[in-house]
């Protein structure tokens, strides 16, 4: 059979399972990988594969083996250098594979944003140790945030707002780490009036941006999401200036083209720097029902080099709320999925597919469109209430 692309997904969740939809309706052949069997996107691609991102001479051998076409991270914790000697060798890292390694880890992209490229970010301290954590305390000032420098889906990550609490975070953060480094980051907590994440396309053409979304976090994971999220124009500018600079920084070698999830805060006239991943955005899964192409379908195009034309990208007022497991399960079953979409013909519901549940794990997610976002919040998160996980153990 023909097919358009081969490529390689590092990373099978359920942003990953989307992307799968996506590109193989664009006639990409998709081989997913990771650590374990069933996840979410290797139940509709091609072919899987399955060993840790982190062994580099696995990921090489799969990569031997398929010969992609390109080679798309999904998650943060991949053994980077090995995507860096494979595209000096030709192969196409999506989006490069200096902008995976930046981001991989926090202090990275932090220090090319506040240190080379000069952006407004909260103060910050790294620290290896109790000691270090201390001093960075004394720093920032409480209260402050601490979190691994590498994790994902804000696994480790506390607000401190007193010193007693600064050991207690410290061993969180380290007890939930990726990867084989025990560092933190330590920074102010910034009292913003707002959050959103701006997802900014780098396709053949240029740029393109989405429409901001708002969202709102517990435990340092996203719970609901919501776009158009509101903000001045003079503000909006600030964020897509920034956002445009520091994925101009990230190309390196490579092309630069896919899907940048930028995250900022917003503080009166102030737009601060937080975070950036190059790739789909969890927050992001509002656009499954807000946008005429999804961050999955822009993500592909621009991957691809296909055409991405501004209006393709227009949206309106919708809303993402997670549904969440409560309990380590590995037998259960979904009720009320008929209650959620009986709500109105402008809900619909995604379930990810993922064989296991634990305390807190996203195992779905409702979307709702509405006439604004206040009555879309409402009308997903009451959709999420309808749907409950049934456990058989």
């Amino acid at each position: 059979m023909a097919h358009t692309a081969t490529i390689l997904l590092l990373g099978s969740g359920e942003l990953g399972r989307e992307f799968v939809i996506s590109a193989k309706r664009l006639g990409a052949r998709v081989i997913a990988c990771d650590s374990y069997d069933r996840a979410p996107a290797m139940q509709l691609a091609d072919d899987r594969e399955v060993f840790s991102m982190l062994d580099g001479a696995a990921l090489r051998a799969a990569v031997e083996k398929h010969q992609p076409d390109y080679i798309v991270p999904e998650i943060e914790a991949i053994r980077t250098e090995v995507l860096a000697d494979l595209e000096a060798e030709g192969f196409n890292i999506v989006p490069s594979a200096r902008a995976t390694q930046l981001t991989m880890n926090r202090d990275a992209i932090r220090d090319l944003a506040a240190g080379e490229l000069g952006l407004k970010t909260s103060r910050y301290r790294y620290a290896e140790s109790f000691d270090e954590v201390q001093a960075g305390a004394a720093h920032t000032g409480l209260p402050c945030v601490i979190k691994p420098v590498m994790s994902s889906s804000g696994k480790g990550q506390s607000k401190v707002d007193s010193p007693d609490q600064l050991q207690e975070a410290w061993d969180y953060a380290v007890a939930n780490m990726r990867g084989d480094r025990a560092r933190v980051i330590v920074e102010e907590f910034i009292a913003f009036d707002y959050e959103i994440t701006l997802l900014t396309v780098r396709h053949k053409d240029g740029f393109a941006f989405c429409a901001p979304i708002g969202h709102r976090q517990e435990r340092g994971d996203y719970q609901e999401s919501w776009q158009p999220a509101a903000m001045k124009e003079a503000a909006l500018r600030q964020a897509e200036d920034m956002a445009r600079e520091v994925v101009l920084a990230l190309e390196g070698n490579g092309r630069g083209w896919g899907l940048y999830g930028v995250e900022f805060f917003v503080r009166g006239e102030d737009v601060i720097f937080s975070e950036l991943s190059p790739r789909p955005h969890d927050t992001g899964m509002v656009t499954l029902i807000s946008q005429d192409l999804s961050e999955f379908d822009l993500h592909a195009r621009a991957i691809m080099g296909l055409p991405i034309a501004a209006g393709e990208i227009a949206s309106g007022p919708s809303a993402s709320a997670v549904i969440l497991a409560d309990r380590d399960s590995d037998a259960f079953t979904y009720r009320g999925l008929d209650k959620a979409l009986g709500l109105s013909m402008d809900v619909d519901v995604r379930i990810f597919g993922k064989p296991t549940t634990r305390p807190f794990r996203r195992m779905g997610a409702a979307l709702a469109w509405a006439d604004d976002t206040d009555e879309a919040r409402k009308l997903a998160k009451q959709a999420a209430d309808c749907i409950r996980i049934e456990y058989r153990d």
